[in-house]
Parts: structure tokens; C-alpha cells; sequence
């Protein structure tokens, strides 16, 4: 009997060592210290909206209308004795995430920017993006019998064609761009092939035409 209570002793303690090779820390860290910028959006959206603008990529106004979209989505509520942020704030993370690309739009960059833990962080991308995809069948779309519908449509073919050209103005709907890395630098204006990733490159798009009211 004895012997069997000292061989789980044993395991207890083994299983105990175990633990402590894996978690401990041979050579403490500081805390990183952190200075986030949220609290500064609402004096930039009544002061300097460009500002705000500059780091959401909207408008005080059309942020505003998201929250009031998204914010009854039962992703933003749960049970959970630890409360989630407020749900503006998870919006602002995410706008600030999507509209940024590179370093910039890292969960590391987002972490220096907001204050919280890169776990927090990825939660809201997820949380916000299923509450907005939630509208996508109600925002994205054109309705031939909504005369607003229409004249929105009307209003991003009338921008395309004093951008491009006349053949281009059917053209609103979505373009998108695939870069393909050339061999070398060409020898016939090279310097206009390099990208913003430093590469010479060609980029093939695609475009998605409305000619349903157009005379072209």
C-alpha cells in the first residue's frame, strides 16, 4: 500500500518537474510598456476628421452607421465573465487592420496601437468581420426599381469614365490586380514596371462590365 501511494507521489512530482521545464523563463523580460491611441478617434472625428479618416479609412459619419449595423449581432455578446470591448472599439480595430497592408497591418501592429493582447486583437478581426458579412446581401447590391440604387450606380460609372475613358465606364463593378514577377528589368522604360514591392513586375486584371444601360 505504501509502496503504491509513494509511486504516485512520485509520477506527482515528475509530472510537476515537467511542467516547470516547460514554463520557466531563464532570463526575465520588462514588460513591454503600451500607449494606445483609441481614446484619440472621437476627438479627431469632431476636430480633425482627416485624421480619423486616415486611420479607419471612413468617415465619422459612415463609422457612426456601422456601429448602429452591427452592433445587435449576437457575436458581440456572450456569457462570459470577462466582457468583451465596447463594440466601436472592435470596429475601429478592425477598419485600422483591413486598411492598412504590410508591417502595418500586423496583429503586432495593431497590438501597439490599441493597448491589448494579440489574442484580443485577432478576436475582433473575426467578430467584426461576421457581423458585417452579415449585411452583405442588403448593402451590396443594385436594384433596378430603387430609383437611389440607380443614381448611385449612375454617380460610380460617371467617376470611372472622367478617370479613364468612355469604353471604361461600364467597368465599376470590381477590378482586382495579380501581379506576375518578370525575368529581368525590361529595356524599354523599365523604371515603370518596378512595384511597391520591389520587383519588376506585369499585373493582370480583371474587370466586370455593365453594359445594360450603356450605348457603347
Amino acid at each position: 500500500m505504501y509502496q503504491r501511494i509513494f509511486g504516485q507521489f512520485i509520477d506527482a512530482v515528475c509530472a510537476l518537474h515537467d511542467e516547470v521545464e516547460k514554463s520557466r523563463v531563464l532570463n526575465s523580460r520588462p514588460k513591454l510598456s503600451r500607449s494606445p491611441q483609441l481614446h484619440l478617434l472621437p476627438e479627431w472625428a469632431l476636430h480633425v476628421p482627416e485624421k480619423f479618416q486616415r486611420k479607419l479609412r471612413i468617415s465619422p459619419s459612415v463609422f457612426d452607421a456601422l456601429v448602429k449595423r452591427i452592433e445587435d449581432h449576437p457575436i458581440f455578446y456572450n456569457s462570459s465573465n470577462n466582457a468583451q470591448l465596447p463594440v466601436p472599439i472592435q470596429l475601429a480595430i478592425f477598419l485600422n487592420a483591413v486598411g492598412h497592408y504590410g508591417n502595418a497591418a500586423t496583429q503586432e501592429d495593431q497590438v501597439e496601437w490599441v493597448g491589448v493582447s494579440v489574442r484580443t486583437v485577432y478576436n475582433c478581426l473575426k467578430r467584426t468581420m461576421v457581423a458585417i458579412l452579415q449585411h452583405h446581401d442588403d448593402a451590396i447590391h443594385f436594384d433596378v426599381l430603387d430609383r437611389e440604387d440607380q443614381m448611385e450606380r449612375e454617380r460610380a460609372k460617371q467617376w470611372v469614365e472622367a478617370r479613364t475613358c468612355r469604353e471604361w465606364r461600364g467597368g465599376f463593378l470590381c477590378i482586382d490586380g495579380t501581379p506576375f514577377n518578370l525575368y529581368q528589368k525590361p529595356g524599354w522604360h523599365g523604371e515603370g514596371f518596378f512595384d511597391k514591392n520591389s520587383n519588376y513586375s506585369l499585373s493582370a486584371q480583371v474587370c466586370m462590365f455593365s453594359f445594360n444601360d450603356d450605348k457603347l
